[in-house]
């Protein structure tokens, strides 16, 4: 019975979190048109905050229960399924077109934050202390400040183009209705989902930082796929990449900065390996955006090549628990 009651809580809270996050997206995006803000700046950040909003609750939730092995993994595991399995297999549905930014700004970021991450724990000390958490949040202010400012001036551009391909705005009063509605859900759904992954874990003898480096990652990681899918399937793979470029960005800047502001955050049982790992991936990114004569694209070919290294990496997690 504790079994069904463990598995219970972890699927109710996994299925309010996806649902709050997309509740929330929709209303924070339809707000953010409305301020004339371009769909780059959208995709980098008000819809990667969205699609963030799990991993950010899930762990902040485990920075207060003092379970920072689930802060931590859930993070790192979420952005080796970002860079892996979600841009492998939105690449094999259609080639993720890059713009200079992506290649020269965004994806560089993406790399930078990973690095960050690596020299405050395995560099350091194996953990993120507060005066760290307040550098990453730090950076996380002018990541967005900066995004602002660029989509700014690439909403004149859009304007230019004519308005008939963009999205229908719902009144101000439902979007703010849905944007707090998705906020209770995500905050609900996240304690669930944390309570119900550290009964799992207990019950299966296995450390809380397996279970969060791959179920609770991949569970949190499930807005990030459905986005960046139906982004590629409509052709708008520059939302796609910018999708999990930024939610990578800001679940580093963003999600650890917060949650090692209120508690320090240990590595605890998390392989080190990992880590690197997650720094490995966004690099390959960034390599397969720029490489070949400057295409700027990710292929079908290399979304096969990513795919597979993310099966290869879960297969290791759970066989090296």
């Amino acid at each position: 019975m504790e079994g069904l009651k463990f598995a219970a809580f972890f699927v109710v809270g996994l299925v309010l979190i996806v649902k709050g996050a997309d509740w929330l997206t929709d209303g924070a995006s339809s707000i953010a048109r409305r301020f004339n803000i371009s769909s780059l700046v959208i995709g980098l950040t008000i819809v990667a905050a969205g699609t963030s909003a799990p991993e950010l609750v899930v762990s902040l939730i485990s920075a207060l229960e003092g379970k920072t092995e689930i802060a931590i993994g859930n993070v790192v595991g979420s952005n080796i399924f970002n860079a892996l399995a979600i841009m492998g297999l939105t690449a094999i549905m259609a080639p993720v077109f890059c713009t200079k930014r992506n290649v020269y700004v965004d994806v560089p970021i993406c790399v930078l934050a990973g690095g960050m991450l690596v020299g405050m724990t395995i560099l350091n000390d194996a953990r993120i202390s507060r005066f760290e958490g307040i550098i990453l949040l730090v950076c996380f202010i002018a990541f967005i400040l900066y995004s602002i400012y660029l989509g700014k001036k690439g909403s004149a551009e859009e304007a230019a183009q004519g308005e008939e391909s963009a999205p229908k705005e719902m009144a101000v009063w439902k979007a703010i209705c849905l944007f707090l509605l998705g906020l209770a859900c995500l905050v609900f759904g996240g304690d669930w989902l944390v309570d119900g992954a550290s009964g799992i874990a207990g019950m299966l003898g296995v450390s809380q930082s397996v279970i969060a480096l791959t179920i609770v990652a991949a569970g949190t990681s499930a807005p990030e796929l459905v986005t960046s899918l139906i982004a590629a399937r409509k052709g708008d793979t520059d939302m796609a990449l910018g999708n999990v470029v930024g939610s990578n960005i800001l679940n580093i800047f963003l999600v650890l900065g917060m949650s090692s502001t209120i508690a320090p955050l240990s590595l605890g049982q998390t392989r080190p390996e990992n880590i690197w790992i997650q720094l490995g991936a966004a690099a390959l990114l960034w390599f397969f955006c720029y490489w070949g004569k400057k295409k700027y694209y990710i292929t079908r070919r290399e979304g096969i090549i990513l795919t597979l290294m993310a099966v290869a990496y879960y297969t290791w997690a759970v066989l090296s628990r």
